[in-house]
């Protein structure tokens, strides 16, 4: 038997959580026997999209799915299998959107159709609907995905999951498979010529430096970061605040910024391709989420030795070195800034050992997925 193709499916292939992690687990895997292709669902250029292509994968780009009106979708999507019959494996991480691609896939008999979960969203409480941090429009699409949850287990043959919390979220009582969020751990060992190297391009060599990294999206609740940095700078003048990301709220949290008066020291920093070099020029990492499957950067910023204070909204398995400190997401943001200051000077200590042994490092995570798909096709 020739090459094992698996169509991983995608929103779109940019720099998000999931999309990072399958891109770890697509430069390790043999591709002389198993070769990713990606089908996604917005027609614009994505940051990945040249690395795959020039990996070998192929990229299928369809519209946006109408979650009301799926008709023209299906209809795309049974053209798309007719025309392609090379695949025995689909890999959809559109979390409760997968039951959109599954369920034609299973029309069309792909014997291997994974369902792979990436968050946990907290319940809507309707009685408090108009008081939460999010807008209506978000909490509408929450609502959507708790109704097509319930759709998944219909069409998938195998349940994946980033963790324990997004996979009891998304499949309830049915058995999954974890599928860690691996990292490459030598490239996020902490180099303390690189960090220095870092905040001297960029003029922050007597700073203490926070950052961030995420889409501006609701989820990622940068307005409260914001708030943070500002207590933190209260006490702590030579601070600076590095985001990392793009997303539709971001031109917001720069006026957010500026009203606040601390947009002399926020730097946003948009998309990057030297993630492991930024992070080691930070010192400390804030995440303070609404909601998460298991974060990838959180094992990123461990790796690199950084201080995180995380929401405790983020389930505890991104625990696996003592760098982690978990903050109520309910608790004022002074009381974060207090947290961040008093935690002083400190000497960064390689801690990609225990990244290894948590089972996070992607060589011993890339040989257990080949396995899995190996076995799927009676290779």
């Amino acid at each position: 038997m020739g090459v094992i193709r698996v169509l991983q499916v995608f929103t779109v292939m940019n720099r998000g959580g999931a999309e990072s992690m399958i891109m770890n687990y697509y430069r390790k895997i043999d591709r002389e026997k198993i070769q990713f292709d990606f089908l996604v669902h917005r027609k614009e250029k994505a940051a990945f999209d040249e690395e795959i292509e020039s990996l070998g994968g192929k990229i299928y780009k369809f519209d946006a799915i109408n979650p009301l009106f799926p008709g023209s979708y299906y209809s795309q999507l049974r053209a798309f299998f007719k025309e392609h019959q090379e695949y025995d494996i689909i890999h959809s991480h559109l979390n409760t959107f997968s039951c959109f691609p599954l369920k034609i896939a299973k029309e069309f008999n792909i014997p291997c159709r994974i369902a792979h979960a990436h968050i946990a969203i907290d319940k809507v409480n309707l009685s408090t609907l108009f008081t939460q941090k999010e807008s209506f429009k978000e909490t509408l699409k929450k609502l959507i995905k708790f109704q097509l949850k319930k759709r998944i287990k219909k069409d998938a043959t195998h349940y994946f999951s980033c963790g324990e919390k997004a996979g009891n979220w998304l499949f309830g009582d049915t058995p999954f498979t974890t599928m860690n969020n691996a990292i490459d751990t030598e490239s996020f060992k902490y180099d303390e010529l690189v960090s220095m190297t870092y905040k001297k391009e960029f003029g922050l060599e007597n700073e203490l430096v926070l950052g961030h990294i995420g889409r501006f999206v609701s989820q990622k609740n940068h307005a409260f970061l914001l708030h943070i940095f500002a207590a933190v700078l209260e006490k702590k003048p030579d601070s600076s605040l590095i985001l990392i990301g793009d997303g539709p709220l971001k031109a917001s949290m720069e006026k957010e910024a500026k009203h606040l008066g601390i947009d002399h020291k926020v730097h946003f920093f948009g998309v990057r391709t030297d993630i492991p070099q930024l992070c080691q020029m930070l010192d400390i990492f804030v995440f303070p989420s609404f909601y998460e499957g298991l974060p990838v950067t959180l094992i990123e910023a461990q790796a690199s030795s950084l201080k995180i204070f995380a929401s405790d909204t983020i389930t505890s398995e991104v625990h696996l070195t003592d760098n982690i400190q978990f903050l109520s997401i309910d608790a004022p943001a002074k009381e974060w800034a207090d947290q961040i200051v008093d935690i002083g000077t400190f000497k960064k200590e390689d801690q990609t050992n225990k990244i290894i042994e948590g089972d996070y490092d992607i060589v011993s995570n890339t040989k257990t997925i080949e396995e899995f798909y190996f076995q799927q096709i009676g290779e």
